[in-house]
């Protein structure tokens, strides 16, 4: 299974993006897809992860109310709507698959390659 990110581009403070992740086939082996995201110099950080089975979605304290996820069945398709951006959003953006329901890592089977996101002022 491939996942392949999308949407990123450099914006200014306060604009939107709407960032997608396709899956290259349906899996019963993703029971959530997550997004992390990993500025330069620093390691990845969990962002939001979305349950697949029904859309629930849980976010980091840093972009909640801010960041809003949500699953696309038909297109076999995460996407992640960013608003109010700030600099500290820039960063590469990652999509990654696993099994469990969770913000660690560790315990995702399949990633992106990325997408990166440059917000300035």
């Amino acid at each position: 299974v491939q996942l392949v990110e999308s949407g990123g581009r450099p914006v200014e403070v306060g604009g939107s993006l709407r960032l997608s992740c396709v899956a290259s086939e349906q899996t019963t082996a993703m029971y959530s897809r997550a997004w992390f995201r990993q500025a330069p110099g620093k390691g990845r950080v969990f962002v939001a992860v979305v349950r697949w089975s029904d859309g629930y979605t849980e976010y980091a304290e840093s972009v909640k109310g801010r960041f809003s996820g949500s699953r696309d069945v038909v297109n076999n398709a995460v996407h992640l709507q960013m608003n109010s951006l700030k600099p500290e959003d820039s960063a590469t953006y990652f999509c990654a698959g696993g099994m469990k329901f969770s913000r660690h890592e560790s315990l995702y089977d399949y990633w992106g390659q990325g997408t990166q996101v440059t917000v300035s002022s």
